[in-house]
Formats: structure tokens, C-alpha cells, sequence
């Protein structure tokens, strides 16, 4: 099973991840953790690029086009195998970031958004995807408690673009039948048994 985690920065998505591969192995699952950008040799090169403070003036088409570009090796070279090997795939973010980040915060075209996000993960659409829902206030809050040297270049956006940035994740929530809504400022046992209940209810489904 392929599954996603999705929402604004610091909404809590790591932590989760974590939680939920500890539950799988528990169970005598094959899991394998992946991160976006990132994940294989050449993605983490452009992941590097991306989150790189030096480099606020990139523009968003090429902003797109790089977190694409990284997603797309990923998807070939790493996720798809390791489907194909009956794994678990959990993953930091896919393409509906792409589509929140880049389409609702910076304002790409959205068919264009839709296309470029079509390309670049091909057949491999995610079977479940948690969207952790957190107030924009609230992440600039927890982003507040953190040195401002320790931030990325997108981490550093401003409440403006994060609020934009939610309001395509609350767009995708409702149009996705693969999502699943989890308040993000719940504590962090309460969204993993969240989570653990999403899945053992998929697991009926599908037996």
C-alpha cells in the first residue's frame, strides 16, 4: 500500500510517520519511509537546490519543475519497486503539495499543475493520504519556537502563503476520496489512533 502524509509546514507530519511505521512493523510489515523532496541520490541534489535560502528568487515555474523532476526519480526508481516488492511505501508529502504549495500558494495554473503532477508520478497515485490539518496561526506559532536560522526557504514564507496553502489542501480534502481530514492540533496520541483506526478500517475493506 502506498500512503501519504500531507499538510502545511509544522502541521506534525514526521512525527506521525514515524508512529505509524513503528505500528506496521509491530505487525510484521515490510515498510520503507521516503521523504520529498528527496529520496534517492538525484532527488536529494534537487532537494538541496529547493530548500535553499540563497535561492528566494527562484521562480515558481522553476520551483515546480525542480520538485517534479525529484518526485519523478523518486517515483521510478524507489517507489515503485519497492510497491512491486510488497512494502508499504509511507511517504512526506507527493504531488498533492505540488498542487496546494505550488498551485494555490504561488499561483500556478492549476490544469497545469494537474499536468505536470500527471507526468511526473505516471500510475502511482497514492491509496491513502493523511492531511493533517493545522490553522495557519497555530504552525506560525510552533514555527516561532524555532531559530529563524533553522528554517528553509520554504519554511521561511510568510502566513499569507500558508494560509493559500491550506485552503488547496481543504479543496483537495473534500474532491479526494482517498483523504482523510485529522486535526492537526490534537495531541500526538490522539491523531495516531486516528490513523491507526483509518487503516485497520481500509484493511476490512479490502479483505
Amino acid at each position: 500500500m502506498f500512503i501519504t502524509f500531507e499538510g502545511i509546514d509544522f502541521s506534525g507530519k514526521t512525527t506521525q510517520i514515524r508512529l505509524l511505521e513503528e505500528y506496521l512493523k509491530s505487525a510484521g510489515e515490510k515498510v520503507h519511509i521516503v521523504r520529498e523532496p528527496g529520496g534517492t541520490a538525484i532527488s536529494e541534489k534537487i532537494r538541496e537546490l529547493l530548500l535553499d535560502k540563497n535561492y528566494y528568487e527562484m521562480c515558481s515555474e522553476a520551483e515546480i519543475f525542480l520538485f517534479s523532476a525529484s518526485r519523478a526519480q523518486l517515483v521510478r526508481e524507489l517507489i515503485k519497486p519497492m510497491l512491486n516488492a510488497g512494502y508499504f511505501v509511507i511517504s512526506d508529502r507527493f504531488h498533492d503539495s505540488t498542487t496546494a504549495y505550488q498551485g494555490y500558494g504561488r499561483g500556478v495554473d492549476l490544469e497545469t499543475v494537474r499536468k505536470i503532477n500527471e507526468l511526473a508520478i505516471g500510475d502511482v497515485i497514492p491509496d491513502l493520504t493523511f492531511f493533517l490539518d493545522l490553522d495557519e496561526v497555530e504552525a506560525q506559532k510552533r514555527k516561532d519556537l524555532l531559530p529563524a536560522s533553522k528554517l528553509d526557504r520554504i519554511e521561511s514564507a510568510n502566513l499569507e502563503f500558508f494560509r493559500k496553502v491550506r485552503e488547496g489542501y481543504l479543496y483537495l480534502s473534500k474532491s479526494e476520496k482517498r483523504f482523510r481530514l485529522i486535526n492537526g492540533s490534537l495531541s500526538v496520541e490522539e491523531i495516531h489512533n486516528e490513523i491507526v483506526n483509518e487503516m485497520n478500517v481500509l484493511s476490512r475493506v479490502k479483505n
